[in-house]
């Protein structure tokens, strides 16, 4: 250990490493993981020992993608609801979507309108993404400089008026000025056109939705969007892959060399077309739930490192604008709180081990977002950490969930893997459903 006073040691029969899961204790010093050492070390003078038996301490989830909706659509979601759902479902830090509040986090001075807001109400770390419209490219370097930790854009209409999509020339016109400082893009992939040449049909049939949001308009995209990332050399991230046909682009791409990163979402990787019933517009998403095959082909996608994170895109609404109809109901899933028992589940019956899931939660999305003190139980980062009961089960009660609006595509499903407390820089922030004072800390890009 080094010298610095050890004040808190977390033990477990099961904790999740870099190196793999092993009997361990966890020396916090500081807010810092000091060191990981072997499980029956002794414990400093004047630690406090948390010894969770069998339970898995794990690294704090890191969700990149959460709309949070604060200021302006607060009805929708907030900062105080929002981290008080993530710090119940084992996340730890959160980066928040540029989109669907009000204003948009598309200038400086909307950025800092949005951590005032934020600053006393997060119960977990939390950051910002900026977003890339046609009309700001003068604006992206000032916000990068400001903290922001990339740029979002969509390549369709995204249903809100104040943040419009891309054109191809727009596109390039503003990844060509991120690559030039070094940014990250993250990308709404699906294509205006294929989506324009769709079969729109209004009504509750979940089928006519589907149809109406092809896989050809996310492929053409992605396709689009590694052709411009490979000529300018730049950094781009295809957000919730849908999918599974744009698999082996994003593979080759990957192969040459390409800047390319991939997220898919626990809707896509657990729920499936063929069980959402009509009308039931709690599952409408953008791009949206498809078929079972697709879903095994996504998994696979996994396994092999094509698709590098998962993350929620949790894009809450009020219940008004569920309406039974797909055509006209807001789009978005709710599943900020049950991201880490919805993948467990799922991944335990396909021989994933929770090693993989904490690659895959927390590892990934740390490094996509250059946060490096977070995604490991390893010795200098933040003592972040979710302790899971990975065998225990539990029935989705919408009425139990802290998101603001309790609805979500999971209501009535058993999932596997209780979260039964998350901690932040080794203060306990959630314990059974119980939360702490708000101890969240607003972040910035490491520069």
């Amino acid at each position: 250990m080094s010298g610095v006073d050890v004040n808190l040691v977390l033990r477990s029969t099961r904790v999740v490493t870099p190196e793999g899961t092993r009997p361990a204790a966890v020396a916090v010093a500081g807010g810092t993981i000091d060191a990981v050492l072997p499980y029956d070390a002794e414990v400093p003078a004047g630690a406090r020992l948390e010894d969770f038996g069998d339970d898995v301490l794990l690294p704090g989830l890191v969700d990149t993608h959460v709309h949070v909706n604060d200021p302006g659509r607060t009805e929708w979601e907030g900062f105080w609801t929002a981290t008080r759902a993530a710090a119940a479902g084992g996340i730890t830090t959160l980066l928040d979507m540029p989109l669907n509040s009000l204003p948009p986090t598309t200038t400086v001075e909307n950025l800092r309108t949005k951590q005032q807001v934020a600053a006393p109400k997060a119960h977990v770390d939390t950051g910002f993404w900026g977003g890339a419209l046609p009309s700001n490219v003068k604006d992206l370097r000032p916000l990068y400089d400001a903290g922001v930790f990339g740029f979002k854009c969509f390549l369709s209409p995204s249903g809100v008026e104040e943040f419009p999509e891309l054109d191809q020339e727009q596109l390039a016109r503003s990844m060509a000025e991120i690559a030039g400082f070094g940014g990250l893009l993250i990308v709404h992939a699906e294509d205006p056109h294929h989506l324009a040449d769709a079969p729109q049909r209004s009504g509750p049939a979940y089928a006519d939705f589907l149809a109406s949001r092809p896989r050809d308009a996310e492929n053409t995209a992605i396709e689009g969007l590694i052709a411009h990332a490979k000529r300018l050399n730049a950094r781009v991230h295809v957000l919730h892959l849908s999918s599974s046909d744009a698999l082996p682009l994003i593979a080759a791409a990957k192969r040459e060399g390409v800047r390319v990163t991939v997220e898919s979402c626990p809707h896509f990787l657990t729920l499936t077309a063929e069980e959402v019933p009509d009308g039931a517009t709690e599952f409408k998403c953008c791009p949206p739930i498809r078929e079972a095959a697709n879903q095994d082909t996504l998994w696979a996608g996994l396994a092999d490192g094509i698709i590098d994170c998962i993350v929620s895109d949790h894009s809450p609404c009020t219940t008004d604008l569920k309406t039974p109809d797909f055509a006209s109901a807001w789009g978005g899933i709710s599943s900020l709180q049950l991201g880490l028992p919805a993948i467990w589940t799922e991944a335990r019956k396909r021989g994933h081990s929770l090693d993989d899931v904490a690659r895959w939660m927390s590892a990934a999305p740390a490094e996509l977002a250059g946060l490096s003190r977070k995604g490991a139980i390893e010795a200098g980062r933040d003592a972040d950490f979710a302790v899971l009961a990975p065998e225990a089960t539990f029935t989705v009660d919408p009425a139990e969930l802290f998101h603001r609006n309790q609805v979500t595509a999971y209501a009535g499903k058993t999932l596997h893997g209780v979260v039964r407390s998350s901690w932040l820089r080794g203060v306990r922030i959630a314990s059974d459903g119980v939360l702490a004072e708000p101890t969240g800390r607003l972040l910035e890009r490491d520069r």
